[in-house]
């Protein structure tokens, strides 16, 4: 999609707060405080994401949180795509709801680290990007089994495989490929504890036993 012409600046930034607003939303909280599983920032990790709420026991709310997470991105751009026709507007605000997830203001800025509101951003921005970052995560996970390695390599490929959608005719709007490096990078900023624990080769394995709560 084309834009036939930028939105006003007020428009901009409407659809940008809104973004925020709804990225912002903290279902993984929200349902396990609603269906009795406690306040997941006390278990495990502490974090707010699908994997520590799977901590909880309740692999509902696991689904439940990781769907919701990707959804609040997707429908944070597409109704900002549909109510203005643009897709620097749509990237504003999936942009927007991203950085609302990792730093909610609900929750003192302390949020998840944003992989499955990643995947639901570059899926309803270019469904081939999104699509083709899924399946990286999917064969590094298969040959790593080390799911935020996966994470991070996918992040940082996304852009380069939507470069590589343009080659072939697959029309990848600016705004959304600079969408793909800011999510990408803010994801590598958010796992740098991840990071740390890889360098080491003390980053847990998917399916393995573990000891202790590790942080994910």
């Amino acid at each position: 999609m084309q834009d036939l012409a930028a939105p006003a600046a007020a428009t901009l930034g409407l659809v940008t707060v809104a973004g925020y607003l709804l990225g912002s939303i903290p279902f993984g909280v929200v349902l396990t405080r609603a269906f009795g599983a406690g306040d997941v920032r006390q278990i495990g990790s502490g974090n707010i994401g699908a994997t520590n709420v799977l901590r909880t026991g309740r692999k509902d709310l696991a689904i439940a949180t990781l769907l919701l997470d990707a959804g609040k991105g997707a429908a944070a751009l597409l109704l900002a795509r549909w109510l203005t026709g643009s897709d620097l507007a749509a990237a504003l605000a999936g942009g927007a709801a991203f950085l609302g997830h990792l730093y909610p203001v609900w929750l003192k800025f302390k949020g998840g680290k944003g992989v499955a509101t990643f995947y639901g951003l570059m899926l309803a921005a270019t469904w081939q990007l999104g699509l083709a970052a899924a399946a990286i995560w999917l064969l590094c996970a298969f040959l790593f089994r080390i799911s935020s390695l996966a994470a991070l390599i996918s992040a940082a490929v996304t852009p380069l495989l939507a470069l590589s959608l343009l080659k072939v005719g697959i029309d990848v709007p600016k705004p959304i490929f600079l969408l793909s490096i800011f999510s990408a990078v803010l994801t590598w900023f958010r796992h740098h504890e991840n990071i740390a624990r890889l360098a080491k080769g003390q980053e847990p394995r998917i399916g393995a036993k573990k000891s202790g709560q590790t942080k994910a």
